[in-house]
């Protein structure tokens, strides 16, 4: 085995020690860490075509949830970041929905047990054990004059009577936090905690409204069927799987960070990568994001081509196992 080929595998699994001269290699550019201000954090690019642009634009229009609907790996959540970024809504704002997902969990949280304690020490400011969840926040909140978005990421995961619950507050951007309603008329107006900002809104009798209805991108890999009332409420998208050419724009435009030197080097590789990606997406679904990993590698060096490494990057995603 050459020396070269050596200090490619870095890891070599022979009990030795390390070699302190072979550098680590940078990650891929979408998993470098981000900047801790989400203002300032690079772009990434998102490549879709102009019929879901389309759709994407009437949602807005009719300030409408989006819901989004694809097989995994087809960039249903990268959407949410695309959109904020594009049209200056701020960060998103995400709830990650599973099993034990709640109405109440999105809309505000509120910490009793902390309340209780300060009030043993004579203060009894409820303000401070209040804080709004992603949906409460999207609903109370804007970013500089523009509504928030909202990705509600995975929603067929949940409950199965979650999406029914979300008809009111999607319907009429409001809902009411019992424990602040109850207050006496001297304390009409409360100060609390929003999600992600260190910033406080003020909430009026317990109620909060939104001045502009958010912007909802809903997410599902289309695990289940939704009710009738929560999907004439929505406007649907249905993503495909990216065809050879976009995903050829998707490769240019995220390795476009380092430089395309390297990659136009490779590149009859790389579309000979494209195409076994496309052959075993056929058979049982791959993901995206899969295909630029095999790209990654292949710029490193590294040869996914290979039979043991195809199966570990290139894996179908579907149940039945390797094809």
């Amino acid at each position: 085995m050459s020396d070269e080929h050596r200090r490619e595998r870095l890891f070599r699994g022979n009990g030795g020690s390390y070699d302190d001269s072979v550098p680590l290699p940078q990650p891929p550019p979408w998993r470098r860490p981000q900047r801790s201000d989400p203002m300032l954090r690079p772009r990434r690019p998102y490549l879709i075509g102009q019929d879901q642009v389309e759709v994407v634009n009437a949602a807005l229009r009719l300030r409408r949830p989006l819901l989004v609907t694809g097989a995994p790996g087809t960039g249903k959540s990268s959407l949410a970041h695309a959109v904020a970024a594009e049209l200056g809504l701020g960060p998103p704002l995400i709830w990650p929905v599973n099993t034990r997902a709640t109405l109440t969990d999105a809309l505000y949280r509120y910490d009793a047990i902390g309340r209780l304690r300060e009030r043993t020490d004579g203060e009894d400011d409820i303000g401070s054990f209040v804080r709004l969840g992603p949906l409460g926040t999207a609903l109370a909140t804007q970013h500089e004059g523009r509504p928030r978005l909202l990705l509600i990421d995975e929603l067929d995961k949940s409950d199965i009577d979650l999406p029914n619950d979300l008809l009111f507050v999607l319907e009429e951007g409001e809902f009411t936090i019992p424990e602040l309603a109850r207050l006496p008329e001297r304390q009409t107006e409360i100060a609390i905690h929003v999600e992600g900002s260190p910033e406080k809104v003020l909430v009026r009798h317990g109620a909060v409204r939104c001045q502009d209805f958010p912007f909802v991108i809903i997410t599902s890999n289309g695990d289940r069927e939704f009710p009738p009332a929560f999907l004439r409420r929505c406007i649907r998208l249905e993503l495909p799987d990216p065809d050879p050419a976009q995903l050829e724009g998707i490769i240019r435009a995220h390795f476009a960070q380092d430089g395309l030197e390297q990659l136009e080097a490779n590149w009859q590789r790389v579309q000979d990568l494209i195409r076994a990606f496309v052959d075993r997406r056929n058979l049982g679904g791959l993901a995206t994001d899969q295909l630029l990993h095999a790209v990654h590698l292949l710029q490193h060096g590294v040869h996914p081509e290979a039979g043991h490494l195809k199966e570990a990057v290139l894996r179908e995603l579907r149940s039945g196992g390797l094809r």
